[in-house]
């Protein structure tokens, strides 16, 4: 499974997920068990993968998944 959520994107996800589990604690009323709509931004900010990018092709990561780079010519040695 590769990564397609960057560092910024995972830390936000994160916050918002405990904020909405927090929901659950907070409220006494039958809207806390709204709160754990948050369980799933805080799996994908803790898996840094989110199944919902994927159709979409949205990759916030900064990481290349293209294979191997190829050799630039100026970095030979000798030249």
């Amino acid at each position: 499974m590769e990564t397609n959520v960057g560092t910024a994107d995972r830390v936000i996800r994160i916050l918002a997920g405990l904020v909405l589990l927090s929901l659950v604690f907070a409220l006494e009323s039958n809207f806390r068990w709204w709160g754990l709509v948050g369980l799933f931004p805080l799996a994908t900010g803790l898996l840094g993968w989110c199944a919902l990018y994927r159709p979409f092709g949205i990759d916030t990561s900064r990481t290349e998944h293209r294979g191997p780079k190829a050799a630039c010519p100026s970095s030979e040695p000798g030249r």
